[in-house]
């Protein structure tokens, strides 16, 4: 069985822009070996190109078709409910480039649906806007759930933060197409080609990754280098397949991430 890998970025392969020990390693052995595989992530500030950018500057070599963000899964989401359709974004160029390549008309006058993302310059003008857009019947999406975003002097409000500000305001809840919702990983196995009975997901978050993987049908491998430790993975009602320390328990083992006996 070849199996095809869908992995998290943040926890997984690096960590504050630092490669994780081994996932190079992993990326060039899943490469070699023809191995489908996708990095995921919930940020969609960034489109796929200058994701491979960024991370080819920590020394991980992926390519952009390997990339799936939740922009790109909620762009692929919205075709499927209303092609062509029109929609009022806060976000950045991640976001707005994946609803222009889908036919997507960006405009603040009677959009089909307000569309929020990641931006680490939300406007209060751009958020009042979306809370009278969605008053008067736009349909409200939101690319994640995440509250809050790292930096270097701490902790940022994120997309479901900001989310949670204008549900308070209309009292109408968004629809989040990222993390823990499995339509990300489904929208990713279908942008690859790939089954869910061959393919595993690897996250460092029980919330989110393993959660998303085990309602997606996938195996699940949590790794111990971002935020779920083994001690906080025992406190939820489910469990991965597999722990391991960190993806570089992995090299040389891709044909068979799940030992028997």
């Amino acid at each position: 069985m070849v199996w095809t890998y869908l992995m998290d970025m943040d926890g997984v392969l690096v960590h504050e822009e630092h490669p994780i020990p081994g996932a190079a390693e992993l990326i060039a052995e899943l490469t070699a070996a023809g191995n489908p595989f996708l990095v995921l992530t919930n940020n969609s500030i960034y489109t796929p190109r200058d994701l491979r950018a960024r991370l080819l500057r920590t020394g991980l070599d992926v390519p952009e078709k390997s990339i799936w963000t939740s922009a790109l899964a909620t762009a692929r989401f919205l075709d499927s409910q209303r092609p062509h359709g029109s929609a009022y974004v806060i976000g950045e160029a991640g976001l707005t480039t994946a609803l222009h390549e889908i036919g997507y008309t960006l405009t603040d006058r009677d959009p089909d649906y307000v569309v929020l993302g990641e931006t680490r310059t939300y406007s209060f003008t751009a958020i009042t806007r979306a809370i009278r857009l969605v008053e008067q019947g736009a349909r409200f999406i939101a690319t994640n759930p995440d509250a809050t975003g790292p930096s270097r002097e701490g902790s940022l409000p994120a997309t479901g933060a900001v989310a949670a500000l204008i549900e308070r305001a209309t009292g109408r809840a968004p629809y989040y197409v990222g993390k823990p919702n499995p339509l990300m990983m489904r929208s990713g196995l279908r942008a690859l080609g790939a089954h869910s009975e061959n393919t595993l997901m690897i996250g460092d978050r029980m919330d989110t990754d393993v959660r998303s993987g085990l309602e997606a049908g996938l195996r699940t491998i949590l790794v111990l280098t971002g935020i779920s430790g083994l001690d906080t993975a025992d406190r939820f009602p489910y469990r991965p397949t597999r722990v391991i320390e960190s993806v570089a328990d992995l090299v040389g083992r891709t044909a068979e991430p799940f030992p028997t006996g």
